[in-house]
């Protein structure tokens, strides 16, 4: 990873700021943040903690711009997603370490001695890894899941409340086309003077 983000002329450029706003604002330039806020803010502060670390170790240029590419792979590993990654964070930057304290070229370059990376280990878990889930919670990528319920009792009820309205209306049809059939099949009764009438005309045809 040397000068893979970082290049020698940057490196220059980083090593004349002295100042953490003059540092945040070569890092941002060099690095390419452009992020807006607070997300802009946290990882700048991780870079220009990473550059003083570098400066307090006494690192050379070549030391400095290959650690700033294994925080920054670190950190994209992290947050490519929502889910807990931790070991695989943590077995990602032990390889990365690896790749450069050991001198087997072209596989890997010794930029670091194993005192170095012993250090360097260090300052990565209590400084990013420690607190993964703060850099995950702001930039990883959020997940919503919507879960409809449904209870077991709520559709028996649907159901029958659905089913009540059409059963009067049946009930009332039912009862209106029996009404002109109990109105049609009733019969008029004949009172006492129509059937005395009713007789006198059966005798009279006898005689």
């Amino acid at each position: 990873m040397l000068w893979s983000d970082v290049s020698y002329h940057n490196m220059e450029y980083i090593d004349q700021m002295q100042s953490i706003p003059e540092l945040e604002s070569a890092l941002c330039r060099v690095l390419g943040v452009d992020l807006p806020e607070p997300r802009r803010g946290i990882l700048l502060k991780l870079y220009v903690q990473t550059v003083l670390f570098c400066r307090k170790q006494s690192f050379r240029k070549e030391q400095t711009s290959t650690l700033l590419s294994i925080i920054k792979s670190i950190h994209e590993a992290n947050i490519e997603t929502p889910l807990n990654n931790l070991e695989q964070c943590l077995d990602y930057c032990n390889e990365l370490l690896l790749c450069h304290c050991c001198h087997r070229p072209p596989f890997s370059v010794s930029f670091f001695s194993y005192q170095e990376a012993n250090c360097i280990l260090d300052y990565i878990h209590n400084s990013y890894l420690m607190h993964h889930e703060l850099y995950k919670y702001f930039f990883a990528p959020q997940v919503q899941v919507d879960l409809p319920l449904t209870y077991s009792g709520m559709e028996k009820e649907e159901s029958t409340a659905s089913e009540k309205p059409g059963s009067s209306a049946d009930n009332n049809n039912m009862e209106s086309e029996a009404e002109p059939m109990i109105s049609s099949g009733q019969q008029e009764v004949p009172t006492e003077q129509e059937e005395s009438n009713g007789d006198d005309q059966n005798s009279q045809t006898r005689v």
